[in-house]
């Protein structure tokens, strides 16, 4: 199975120039929390999401519109290609620990967005001797991975 075949094609994406109250509009509207942060050419050079903008603001203590996108992600993405094997999406997730990956042509442009959304609704139960290319423990393994470093337990 091909990341294409299960990604979020019509992904919303923000200016790096943008100011964080746009991109927080921009993910009201359509229903997420993240976007892919793109240049002018419209190149993804980093993802910005809704905890991002929470963050900024605490810190700031600035309005919204007065920062810009660019001042608050960081360079480093992680991302898939539409025919990349969703196999090897799962590795990246496990092994960056995230949940959302942008998916990139050649030229490093915006062709989606793969989440663990469309890995979970589009897992299957392997049932007998029917094998499955996204099994519900394909889905289940990448999330307990991503998940991993985010439970820490404090002890009493």
């Amino acid at each position: 199975m091909k990341v294409k075949e299960i990604m979020t094609p019509d992904a919303k994406a923000c200016a790096e120039t943008a100011n964080l109250a746009k991109a927080a509009e921009l993910m009201s509207h359509n229903n997420c929390g993240i976007l892919p942060v793109v240049t002018a050419g419209g190149k993804v050079v980093g993802l910005i999401t809704d905890r991002d903008i929470c963050v900024a603001a605490a810190k700031n203590n600035q309005s919204l519109a007065s920062m810009r996108v660019e001042e608050v992600i960081t360079g480093n993405v992680h991302a898939c290609r539409p025919e990349d094997d969703i196999q090897a999406a799962l590795r990246t997730m496990r092994e960056n620990k995230v949940r959302r990956l942008p998916v990139i042509d050649a030229e490093g442009m915006l062709s989606g967005i793969l989440s663990m959304d469309d890995v979970l609704l589009n897992a299957e139960e392997v049932t007998g001797r029917t094998a499955t290319e996204l099994s519900y423990g394909d889905a289940v393994r990448t999330y307990k991975a991503i998940l991993a470093q985010q439970t820490h337990h404090v002890a009493a």
